[in-house]
């Protein structure tokens, strides 16, 4: 099992090659709170993610003819990004296999780090059978994901870093997909310190930790789902994470997507940083959680921040949709000069933000003499969404609600 001194090993083997993620105070979240809350920025990391920090470390106890052979592994991301970069370090030949549907933004920059990308499948699972098939047929070492102690070392030197800077901390909460990240940080942080308490959260979309928890060892979650947190998409946790998350962590808790999208919107607004939503999940919980999981200085692990501009915008709008100030409408108006004008008038005179106006003429389901509008409006909220569409039921523009 993974010891404290293997973490303490790897931290000084990552000395010079990781950066030493900054621990940021907020006091708008502090005081909405009341406990002084803080964000770890792996966001802000090398390749933008937590994963180097565990590939680095796997890829320099590899020997010179392991890594003139070269590596492969699966990944919808991060650690894609983070051996990529790792094996680009080492002058190693690097492999990815990718499911279908991956990010474009995390498959170009994987290329960038001169790794060979190659989309297949359309799940992680599926992925990864296919990189163990050709790291056999080709003799190349196959990289896990997260179930390995030197990977589960390399993230832990996170909470070494956590503890340096804040002594006085009682509630760490970290993302968990496999596993890998959280039994490594967990370990660090409760051997120094056993009195703090680790919080682990996952999407309630694919809730892979709560499950092996309520069955006593891993388990595939049956019909797993896409999640907005794809960087914690993982449909079983690792035979050796498991264990360590028994062991040190207090609380598994999910989070559905609406909240995860409302927490990614969160931070950029309040925090002024850019978090994807496997790194967001930990600010939901304690945002949006069925109970208080927060006491004393807490500290949410912000573990990534690879969104590209079609998955922020995505994100960024469900976000505002789930909390009301995002509005989408449907209506029809009488087609005459003016009467364009005199619809966005009312709606000015509302206080609505007007996003975009779609206006047809020619749909051949409208009566002659009429045009149907969709209008993509900025709310202040579900007060305010009411609000409008009774003052357009008055004006006569029957509006209809687009989701």
């Amino acid at each position: 099992m993974l010891t404290l001194q293997q973490i303490k090993d790897a931290a000084e083997n990552l000395r010079a090659q990781v950066r030493h993620t900054e621990l940021i105070h907020s006091p708008y979240y502090s005081s909405h709170l009341g406990v002084p809350l803080y964000f770890k920025c792996e966001n802000l990391q090398h390749t933008g993610a937590c994963k180097i920090r565990g590939a680095y470390h796997y890829l320099s106890q590899l020997s010179p003819p392991q890594l003139a052979a070269g590596v492969i592994t699966a990944s919808t991301g991060n650690h894609a990004l983070g051996l990529a970069r790792a094996a680009q370090l080492f002058d190693s030949p690097c492999r990815v296999i990718m499911p279908e549907g991956t990010p474009l933004a995390k498959e170009l920059a994987t290329l960038e780090y001169a790794a060979e990308v190659e989309l297949y499948g359309t799940d992680l699972d599926t992925a990864v059978n296919r990189a163990r098939e050709l790291a056999e047929e080709q003799e190349l070492l196959y990289i896990p994901t997260f179930d390995h102690e030197l990977l589960m070392a390399g993230q832990g030197t996170i909470g070494l870093e956590i503890l340096q800077d804040l002594p006085e901390l009682e509630t760490l909460i970290v993302p968990i997909g496999g596993g890998g990240l959280i039994a490594g940080v967990a370990t660090a942080v409760c051997e120094l310190k056993p009195s703090v308490r680790v919080i682990g959260v996952e999407a309630a979309s694919i809730a892979s930790a709560q499950l092996a928890r309520r069955k006593g060892h891993p388990a595939k979650v049956a019909n797993g789902c896409h999640s907005l947190a794809d960087g914690i998409a993982v449909s079983q946790v690792g035979e050796l994470t498991f264990p360590l998350m028994e062991r040190y962590v207090e609380e598994i808790v999910s989070v559905e997507e609406e909240e995860i999208a409302m927490a990614v919107v969160d931070l950029m607004e309040r925090g002024k940083l850019v978090v994807e939503g496997a790194g967001a999940v930990g600010l939901a919980a304690v945002l949006h959680g069925l109970k208080p999981i927060h006491r004393g200085p807490t500290v949410c692990l912000l573990s990534g921040g690879n969104l590209n501009m079609q998955e922020m915008s995505r994100v960024v709008e469900r976000g505002m949709h789930a909390e009301g100030r995002y509005l989408r409408l449907r209506l029809e108006m009488i087609d005459m000069p003016g009467a364009l004008a005199q619809l966005t008038g009312v709606l000015s005179r509302l206080g609505a933000n007007i996003f975009q106006v779609s206006h047809d003429r020619l749909k051949s389901s409208l009566p002659l003499g009429e045009a149907e509008v969709i209008l993509e409006l900025e709310t202040r909220g579900p007060t305010h969404i009411q609000r409008l569409l009774l003052i357009l039921e008055e004006e006569g523009y029957r509006p209809e609600v687009l989701h």
